[in-house]
């Protein structure tokens, strides 16, 4: 499953368009990725001049609109620029915000500018894919027990693990009502699980489910399966929360 990017500035004019270029060019096998703009305007012709001299495909590159994008979700919501940042907080429930500042080179309006912009954001681009090159599911063969238990040793993973394998799949905003506790913490312990291969994630509508990794091997499906029979009380509360929570998220199931 590829981790889907969004880049925001402000006018989605370069510096977006110019790391969703590099981005899809860079990785585009690892990554789904677009920008959008808070106020759009059109693409910069420097900004599309550079990236053509930099052998980077510009077809399909256009201005967007944050609203035509902000329903979806995205792994990682990633600003260029202040303004952006300080209006983009709330884009995509789940979404891990990353905040990149870089100078409007619309402002100098040079080639220089543009083409010097290009370089620092294909070296910042080239650190992110370097630091989320590792795959986000192992093979079940590649289990490693250390990485597991260490991703089941906190209260909240082992329970979020319990509760998922009792109702199949849940989103992020019911495990946030079951355990009361912040969207952005279930969001960073779900991905943990994610990363070790207990979990895996399908997207339905604006939600994201998560649900237990369909490959398991044997001896984790029995772990689970023995913790979850003998250690009930782990998520009574959650449980009880989580029935009575109210416009509760349906899983329609195919």
């Amino acid at each position: 499953m590829k981790r889907r990017v969004l880049f925001v500035c402000t006018a989605n004019s370069a510096r977006s368009l110019m790391a969703e270029a590099l981005l899809r060019h860079m990785a585009g096998d690892r990554f789904e990725v677009a920008s959008a703009g808070t106020e759009p305007g059109e693409p910069h012709p420097l900004a599309l001049q550079v990236l053509q001299e930099a052998g980077i495909p510009v077809d399909g590159l256009y201005s967007k609109s944050l609203s035509e994008l902000q329903g979806q979700y995205w792994d990682y919501v990633i600003t260029l620029c202040e303004k952006a940042a300080r209006e983009c907080a709330n884009v995509s429930s789940g979404a891990q915000q990353i905040a990149w500042d870089f100078p409007d080179p619309a402002e100098a309006n040079r080639h220089a500018t543009f083409a010097l912009t290009l370089k620092e954001i294909r070296e910042r681009i080239g650190l992110f894919t370097l630091v989320h090159q590792k795959e986000t599911s192992l093979k079940p063969a590649d289990y490693n027990p250390v990485t597991v238990f260490k991703a089941m040793a906190d209260d909240l993973r082992l329970a979020a693990l319990l509760l998922i394998k009792d109702q199949g799949k849940l989103c992020v905003c019911e495990l946030t009502e079951a355990f009361e506790v912040s969207q952005p913490k279930v969001s960073r312990h779900l991905a943990s699980l994610r990363d070790a291969g207990l979990l895996e994630t399908e997207r339905r509508g604006q939600w994201v489910y998560y649900y237990l990794h369909p490959h398991l091997p044997d001896w984790v499906v029995r772990v689970l399966e023995e913790t979850a029979r003998n250690n009930t009380a782990l998520i009574g509360q959650p449980l009880a929360r989580l029935q009575a929570m109210a416009d509760r998220p349906a899983v329609q199931c195919p």
